[in-house]
């Protein structure tokens, strides 16, 4: 297998995923700021031109970051990170699904349509006038969230799993493009120094 990644935190959750999986996989470093993923022998790759993409050792090469790490899991289910049961299998999946559309496809638009606009302005459609409510709907929902952390050790209760990988990454981002988790978050502030202490945490950046 080969991992195509890049700077951002698409390709930060698939790596730390793969150290928590302690999984050896061959990577390719995509150069995003000189438009690497916008070229075609990329494109040929992965038509999306998204990062990252994991090529299979059959070929087949896998997009979008949910989709790699099922594979992976499927591949190396221990240490389990979605689940070992189909009830916890769809929990995982249920706040994977309410993290990735609340807080990290609104917080990375907003830095796309703002901070970002000048490396992305050209490359996809931008909508400047949005930035600042797009983060304003992730800060809603970290908020929402935070409520719902009280008494976690994790986002789904007692197991660390994707969510807390996606979750822990992109608010990573966030506070290095502007949008710093609000201290009133008392909860997922300390779930978040809980996060970054593992070891896997350094793998994502």
């Amino acid at each position: 297998m080969k991992l195509y990644q890049s700077i951002g935190p698409n390709p930060g959750v698939v790596k730390m995923f793969i150290a928590e999986k302690g999984l050896e996989i061959d990577r390719h470093q995509v150069d995003l700021l000189a438009g690497e993923n916008r070229l075609p022998p990329y494109l040929a790759l992965n038509p999306s031109g998204t990062t990252p993409a994991l090529e299979t050792s059959e070929g087949l090469v896998i997009a979008e970051i949910t989709a790699i790490c099922e594979y992976l899991e499927e591949l190396h289910p221990s240490p389990p990170l979605i689940g070992q049961t189909p009830m916890q299998r769809a929990e995982t999946r249920m706040w994977v699904r309410r993290i990735d559309l609340g807080i990290l496809e609104p917080m990375a638009n907003g830095f796309r349509y703002s901070e970002g606009l000048g490396l992305f302005k050209d490359r996809i459609p931008t909508i400047p006038h949005a930035a600042g409510d797009l983060k304003a709907i992730a800060a809603k929902s970290l908020a929402w969230l935070n409520g719902k952390m009280a008494g976690r050790a994790f986002v789904v209760g007692d197991r660390f799993t994707l969510a807390d990988i996606m979750l822990f990454v992109f608010l990573a981002f966030g506070a290095s493009v502007g949008q710093p988790l609000d201290p009133a978050n008392t909860h997922i502030a300390a779930w978040f120094e809980r996060i970054k202490a593992r070891p896997s945490a350094a793998a994502a950046g």
